[in-house]
């Protein structure tokens, strides 16, 4: 019979030895750093909330919910509503979000799935990522003087043929919801993109190297298996997306008309919460304060339920694809 060897003691360099006080030491410092990181990104929250409530609280014992619900914002009569605001930065977010995320998926799609060798497909990567390091204004600038007198034609044309329409029912003048839409839809293309790449990326080879084997097509093995498998992290990506939309200021100040008015129209002047608080706020008297709170603490409410309702959707998909 073959002698059995005596097992030999770990050595001091094994992975299987207990670890050292320094270690340990190490390990729980990192713990309640953490811990402390992610209480303090709380509290913070709350202050914020209680700063801006605070200051909003008169407004909300004046007005109440009809300020969520009337158009006029007359300082010179106290008239104060933001439905306008509310509407115009969910429609025009909602509209990005179709344009942008859509685009962004698709570049993520084009970038991944070896339709350009590494290094074109490096350098159109470089590409996507500068858009996010454009200033806001100068997107705005842009749109002012290049995207308005193109596609003034071209809206004068629609309204002309189509007016009965609601989308066209108004003429292009000036700045207005389709052109803020489209520099908006550009600057939530980065992150949808970067985003929806690292998702692709994620899929093990394996999976798609069986999608190949079993008979289909690049795009059928896209469309019904990496997309699917992906759809967590894409996801992921368009709440971000929505979110940055529907915070951003400058570039729809400039670009959205900044009109007190509900309308489908994709041709109409609009304003959002965050324009109506970048353009009133310099010179805001002391009866619009108040108002002007309260118009904050409702944007970061609707901020705050999108980014919510999209953990907690993304969360139940991620579990029906495990499962």
């Amino acid at each position: 019979m073959a002698k059995t060897s005596k097992p030999v003691p770990p050595s001091n360099g094994s992975v299987s030895r207990p670890p050292t006080a320094f270690e340990y030491g190490y390990d729980k410092s990192f713990r309640f750093l953490t811990f402390f990181a992610g209480l303090l990104i709380v509290v913070l929250l709350a202050y914020i909330f209680w700063k801006i409530g605070g200051q909003a609280a008169p407004a909300m014992r004046q007005y109440g919910l009809s300020f969520l619900t009337t158009v006029e914002w007359n300082p010179n009569t106290n008239e104060f509503g933001i439905l306008a605001e509310i509407w115009g930065t969910l429609y025009s977010s909602f509209l990005a979000l179709i344009f942008g995320g859509g685009l962004g998926i698709a570049v993520a799609i084009f970038l991944t799935q070896g339709f350009l060798n590494a290094r074109l497909a490096w350098v159109f990567r470089l590409i996507v990522e500068m858009l996010a390091a454009i200033p806001s204004v100068v997107f705005g600038l842009w749109g002012i003087y290049v995207l308005i007198p193109a596609i003034r034609p071209m809206a004068s044309w629609l309204h002309d043929t189509l007016p009965f329409i609601p989308f066209f029912s108004t003429n292009l003048a000036g700045p207005g919801m389709f052109p803020a839409m489209i520099v908006l839809s550009i600057m939530i293309l980065p992150t949808v993109a970067a985003i929806s790449q690292d998702a692709f990326k994620a899929i093990p080879m394996k999976i798609q190297e069986a999608a190949y084997g079993m008979g289909t097509t690049k795009w059928e093995a896209i469309r019904k298996v990496i997309i699917p498998t992906a759809s967590g992290g894409i996801f992921a990506s368009l709440v971000l997306g929505f979110g940055r939309a529907l915070g951003e200021t400058m570039a729809l100040a400039m670009l959205i008309g900044n009109s007190q008015q509900v309308s489908l129209s994709l041709f109409s002047p609009a304003t959002t919460l965050a324009s109506l608080l970048a353009s009133t706020f310099p010179e805001a008297g002391a009866n619009q304060i108040g108002p002007l709170m309260y118009a904050a603490v409702a944007l970061l409410v609707i901020t705050m339920a999108v980014n919510i309702i999209g953990t907690i959707i993304m969360s139940y998909t991620s579990r029906q694809t495990v499962t």
